[in-house]
């Protein structure tokens, strides 16, 4: 009876230790070097040299996507809301570099955050 104790014993810690120890999901992730991740505030490489003259082609219109520029960056504003129709407000067509405009603007940069980035605006 005592051998049964311990080995009952034995089995209830072994079950306890296991249940308290690390799993899985705690083990720590090793990052593979040969994949580079950019940093948040950079254009990934894959995106497109885009000129100015590209840019207007990407109006929102006649099934086109729509594309703006701010500080060189390009953004994809297609399935934003605030850019339905290939337009913002009323008076901002999308194709065109706004550095200025989003500078001054009550939002700012912040609106960038969330939108896709396609490429950068070259001369």
């Amino acid at each position: 009876m005592k051998n049964f104790k311990t080995l009952l014993l034995s089995a209830s810690t072994l079950m306890v230790l296991a249940a308290c120890g690390p799993t899985a999901e705690d083990a720590p992730v090793e990052e593979d070097p040969a994949v580079e991740t950019p940093a948040d505030d950079t254009v990934e490489e894959t995106s497109a040299d885009i000129s100015v003259s590209e840019l207007g082609d990407y109006n929102g219109q006649d099934g086109n996507p729509a594309y703006v520029a701010v500080d060189g960056v390009v953004y994809d504003v297609t399935d934003n809301e605030a850019w339905a129709g290939g337009e913002h407000v009323g008076e901002f067509p999308a194709g065109y570099d706004y550095t200025e405009e989003i500078l001054s603007s009550p939002h700012g940069e912040s609106v960038l955050e969330d939108l896709p980035i396609v490429g950068n605006l070259v001369d």
